[in-house]
Parts: C-alpha cells; structure tokens; sequence
C-alpha cells in the first residue's frame, strides 16, 4: 500500500488534556509527532492546550473526547485520526482512573471503572490501532505502575487492573511483532495523588528513593517519546522512572 500523505508521524495520547498526559503530548509534539489529544472531560484543559500547541505548528493537533468506558468509541478514536491525518505512528495509553477500593467496601461499579480505564479501554484501542500502526511500523506505550507489582494498601482493585495491564504489555508485544513494538512506563512517586497524601508521607516515601526525589512528569515524557521514537530494538519492556525506589522496596 502506499504511504499515508500526512509527512509527519501522529501520536493518540490518551487522558492528554491534564498532568503527566499534558507533559507527555508536549514532548511528542516538540519531537515532531502530530497529536490527537484525547480527554474525557478536561475540556478546557484540552482546548488550552491544543491552542498552545497549534500556535508552534498549524493544523497539528486534533482534540477528541470521549468515555473510554464506553467500548464502542474505542475505534471511533482511531478512525477520527485517520480522518484527519491518515496515518498513526503511536498510540499511548495514559488516562487512567485511580482512587482507593478498602476491602469490604468495593463496589461492582468501582471494579468496572478501574478495570476499564486501566486494562479494558487501552486493550481494545491498541486493537482498534494495530492495522495502522503495523502499515507506520509504529509502537505503543502504556503507562503502568510500580504499585502493579508491590500492592499499595487499601488499592487492590487498582493494583489488580494495572498489573492485567502490565501482562497485556508483554502479551501484545509478541502478538503485534515484528511490524509494532509495544512497551511500558512505570513511575514511581511523579505527581501526588489530587486527595493527596500528607507532607510527612512524601517525604518518608522520597527517603525511601535512591535518587532523594520525587521524580517530574518530563522524567515520564522522556522515557515515552524515548521508547516510541529512539528504542528501535526494544519491545515488550517496562521501564521503571521510579528513582530507584524499587531497589529498596519498603
């Protein structure tokens, strides 16, 4: 077939509207890529920043909301993109629900919505972008989490969901090779939970990290645009931006 008419690569970042998404979809974009910027109801957020964006570089961002929930917008994602650049190079899996679950108190509501978020929604819209990542030899990254393998307490469904993720990473990475490389990122301590936790908790948590500091969404941005542009003999890895705090677990 021959080669989409678009010259540049396009990344779909999900949930790229607000923090670690919002660093992510700049770097990439400062990298050359061309972006689809999904939010779910960021859309002032979305919109601010497409307007930053497109004031570097014209006609280079397209922003698209949606439920990643709802399964069926899942291709509808990929097939705006195409619609609008005819191509796509990457797909990163960032939006991710994130909230404690104690045990006897989970809802089957709660379980839903974090499985789907963090294993379901970026399972079938990797699905939904393999034929056109495969025609770009493109790759995908999913951010993952340390928690994934050493549970965070009172987060056992969100631990659960992101560790389905970690294995889809690894499953993926071999159904989808040689045309696609898929990856993932997992921070450490980056940004702190918005219901927070409190000052002494960081700074135990930070103690506890070789490197004595909590790492920067740019750290996280770095290492995706690294694995999708520069890591060309590297799939199914999960690269750990965690300052060393999985060295000395505690």
């Amino acid at each position: 077939m021959p080669q989409p008419e678009h010259a540049r690569p396009v990344a779909l970042v999900t949930g790229a509207a607000k923090r670690v998404g919002a660093v992510i979809a700049c770097r990439l974009h400062a990298a050359g890529y061309d972006l689809v910027l999904h939010h779910r109801r960021a859309t002032i957020e979305a919109g601010l920043l497409a307007n930053e964006l497109e004031a570097i570089r014209p006609a280079s961002v397209l922003v698209l909301r949606a439920e990643l929930g709802d399964i069926d917008r899942l291709p509808e994602l990929v097939e705006k993109t195409i619609g609008r650049f005819g191509r796509l190079d990457a797909l990163v899996n960032n939006a991710s629900a994130f909230y404690p679950t104690p045990i006897g108190s989970v809802l089957s509501s709660q379980w839903d919505e974090l499985f789907a978020s963090n294993a379901r929604a970026p399972f079938f819209l990797a699905q939904a972008a393999a034929p056109h990542l495969k025609l770009a030899q493109g790759a995908i990254v999913n951010l993952l989490d340390i928690y994934a393998e050493r549970p965070l307490r009172d987060h056992a469904v969100y631990c659960m969901a992101k560790a389905a993720q970690a294995t889809m990473t690894l499953a993926l990475a071999r159904e989808l090779a040689p045309e696609i490389r898929v990856n993932g990122v997992a921070p450490g301590a980056v940004l702190w939970p918005e219901a927070g936790k409190s000052q002494a908790e960081k700074q135990a948590q930070i103690e506890r990290t070789p490197l004595q500091r909590a790492g920067t969404p740019e750290d996280v941005a770095d290492a995706v645009r690294w694995l999708l542009q520069d890591a060309r003999y590297t799939t199914g890895q999960i690269i750990r931006v965690d300052g060393g705090r999985s060295l000395t677990w505690a």
